[in-house]
Parts: structure tokens; sequence; C-alpha cells
């Protein structure tokens, strides 16, 4: 409890030590923006991304200590999933966002190769090469130019359960898929369904099959499928929706069966583990899970909910699947100055020590420090990110075209919900896949 009040504290005395240019919480001072609380005053940084809810109200607090810092005022614009969409549309009309929170890379080279982009400044660019590993510079860099700083990112090889639902079934957390996969049935047999699985919301569908593959068909393959450098029809791929279909087609294993599950969105499906009456033993997706846990159902981290970490397939590796948002600078923008001193500001690890407080969070930034995360448990899935540097592998949907692998009812998200729906065929989901992503690149590179 001391530990949790002292955090708390930090959080709570983090925005006046911004606004002095103070250090905060052991951390370094931050330069970004000035320090005088009036450099940027009078101007207003429009800011888009996906965020609603929670996630929206947290980073709305780390905004409050842009403004504390610099004197700029800040307007966030929840953009829904369709990111690329909603932007393009936004520039065409003449109104761009100054700042967009790009949660894909695939949409990241998309804006770039339309000249959306303007390149981070030198102070930006020195805060990623200090505080990231170079994979995240990658990620956020095109031909050798840095648009975006990966300030949120996600451990998405984490699995979250009820401990006392394990109990009651005699369950331990497993250490394979198979095991996984076999507790689930012990847990059903128990009388609770094992998996809320979120259907309909097809991009937890591809965080299914991703760690699938990167764990039975390794990451060199995993990097070549990503590029499109070998086909969705591989063997490898129809392996591992071989594999991932032994739990698709067992409705004993999936709250309220195949339908249910297609009937389920991410926050439903939290709910079904978390909630007050809970309907599943395990949800499968990313550390995010912790802060609506925390959040909407207050339990508490570490207690009564807890995680373990994705397990390895076969002969496989554990897999080490990330995603991120990148913050980037549109040109059409129309306050350039405050919006690069903005992302100065989310490349040091003061900023994210803010959100890092309130939970749901993780950051790429090593320079942060693991104690301005709220509970152990979220410490420790930061941890295993820091310490997993350039082996981590970006959200393989998340680095293709967005008509591919980031647009709702579309691509790889409605390809993948078909096959929850019916699982039996994975060659022919295989080659409906690879049909989508052959138009999308197609059209990508053509510009």
């Amino acid at each position: 409890m001391m530990r949790r009040r002292s955090t708390a504290v930090c959080a709570s005395a983090l925005a006046t030590a911004l606004a002095l240019g103070a250090t905060a919480c052991g951390g370094d001072p931050v330069t970004a923006g000035g320090g005088d609380g009036k450099a940027l005053a009078g101007q207003t940084v429009t800011v888009a991304g996906v965020w609603s809810g929670a996630e929206q109200k947290n980073f709305q607090k780390v905004l409050d200590a842009f403004t504390e810092k610099t004197g700029a005022q800040t307007r966030f614009v929840s953009t829904g999933d369709n990111v690329s969409t909603v932007v393009g549309s936004k520039i065409e009309g003449g109104n761009a966002p100054d700042v967009v929170m790009v949660p894909q890379v695939g949409v990241l080279r998309q804006f770039a190769a339309r000249k959306w982009l303007t390149p981070l400044s030198k102070t930006a660019e020195k805060s990623v090469d200090t505080g990231y590993a170079p994979v995240w510079k990658g990620y956020g860099s095109v031909d050798g130019a840095l648009y975006g700083v990966y300030f949120k990112a996600s451990n998405k090889s984490t699995v979250w359960y009820g401990p006392d639902t394990l109990d009651q079934a005699g369950v331990k957390p497993p250490k394979t898929y198979d095991e996984m996969l076999a507790a689930g049935r012990t847990v059903a047999d128990s009388g609770v369904p094992a998996f809320a699985v979120a259907g309909e919301d097809g991009w937890t569908l591809t965080d299914w099959f991703e760690n699938v593959y990167l764990s039975q068909a390794g990451p060199e393959k995993y990097d070549r499928l990503a590029r499109h450098e070998i086909k969705w029809t591989d063997p490898s791929v129809v392996e591992a929706l071989t594999t991932l279909s032994k739990l698709f087609s067992d409705d004993r294993l999936l709250a309220g069966g195949r339908k249910g599950a297609l009937a389920t969105d991410f926050p439903g499906s939290v709910e079904k583990v978390f909630g007050p009456k809970p309907e599943a033993g395990m949800v499968y997706e990313g550390d995010f899970v912790a802060g609506i846990a925390k959040d909407e159902f207050g339990r508490k981290i570490g207690e009564d909910a807890a995680f373990f970490p994705f397990p390895p397939v076969g002969r496989g590796e554990a897999p080490v699947v990330s995603g991120g948002d990148a913050a980037v600078v549109l040109k059409d923008g129309r306050n350039q100055r405050a919006a690069m001193a903005l992302l100065e500001f989310l490349a040091t690890p003061q900023a994210a020590a803010v959100w890092a407080a309130e939970g749901g969070f993780l950051s790429p930034n090593k320079g942060l420090d693991l104690g301005a995360y709220g509970d152990p448990t979220l410490r420790a899935t930061a941890k295993s990110l820091i310490d997993a540097g350039d082996s981590v592998r970006f959200d393989m949907s998340d680095q293709a075209p967005a008509a591919f692998g980031g647009t709702k009812g579309a691509g790889e998200w409605k390809i993948l919900q078909d096959f929850l729906r019916d699982p039996s065929d994975p060659a022919a989901t295989a080659a409906a896949l690879e049909a989508a992503a052959a138009k999308a690149y197609r059209t990508a590179n053509q510009g």
C-alpha cells in the first residue's frame, strides 16, 4: 500500500515539476519546448488519435502537463479505428490536425509516402536515439527520415486471467500453447468458459494469429510475411491458422461459442473475465487489459487480475509481439512549432511517467524509471518489453497497408472474423488473406 500511495503522490506532483523544468520522480529535467510555462502561450495544438474512455482521459493528463510546461493549449479529437480515412478527409477539407497518434506502422508509412509528414526535429531525434532501442526508431522512420515518436507501446504477448476462476478449476498458468488449451478445457469442465474472445473487433484476431505465427514460424518468416515477401498462402501461414483453429473450432473454450465471440467487442471480452460476474476464465490481449480491469471493474492488478506470457507453440520460442502509437506532425497543421514541441515532450521519460502512474500504459522509453508504474505487474510487463530490445516484433497487421491490416470490416480483420465463424478450411482462409494482401500492397506501392 505504501508503494502505491507514493506512486500516486509522485503523479500528482508531476505536472508542477514539469512546469518548473524540475526533475520528476528521479528522471532528468524536461527540456522540450522551453520551461517557463509561457513559451507557446496563445497557440493550440490539435491532436488526433484512436483513444477514448479511460485511455483518452489518461492521455489528456499528459497533454495537460505539456500545457503547464509551455502554455500551449491542446484539443484532442478521437478518430475511431479508421485513422487513415479520417485524417485524409480532414486534410482534404483544410482542417488537418497538428499531431496524429498513429497506431499502425503501415499507416505511418502511407502518410510519409503521401508527403503528409514533417520530419522530426534534431531535439526529438536525439531523445529517440538516447531513450529507445533502435528497432523503435526504425518503425518510426521511412527512407532514413524519422517521422514518428513511439509514445505508447504495448506488450501483446500476455494472457490475462482471474486467479479465483483458475484456482477453483485447479489450473496453473500454462507453459505451452497445448497446455493452455488443455487448461482451458479443464476450466470449461468446471463450469466457466475458458476464453473471452473479442471477435467483434477484428484486430484482436490478428493479434491471436501473430503470436501463434511468430512462435511457430520464427522471427525471420514473421518479418518476411510482414513485408509481404512471402505469400499468405505459404505453408507456414496455413499451419498457424490450423493451430488457431483448434481454439476457434471448440465452442467449449469460447464464452458464448463462436457466435458469442463474434458479438463480443474488446471491452466486453475484458468484462467477461473481470466484471462483477465472471463469464470466462481468460482473455488474451495486450497489457492494456490491466487498465480496463482496474479502471472499469476495480480489480487489483496482480491480486485478482493477473497474466501469464503467451506460451510458445510447439518447438518455437515464446513470442514477444508489440504494438504502439507513434506521434507524428502533419505538414498541413496550423501550429508547426507547438506541434513539434509536443513531440519533443512526448519523447521524454517525464511525459511517459504521467500516464505510467495511471495504469493501462507501457512506454518503450528505457529512460523511464520502472518505479513510475503503479503496480508490480505493470512493472514486470514493462521490463519484459524493454529487456526484449531489438528482438521485439511489431504487430504485423499494423505494418501492413491500412486497407489490409487496419480497416474495420475489410482485409485481414474481416477475413479472420470469417475464419472464427467457420475455421474448417485454413487453406481457403490463407488464400483469401493473400488475395486481399496482394491488392492492398499493390495499391499502396502505386501511391
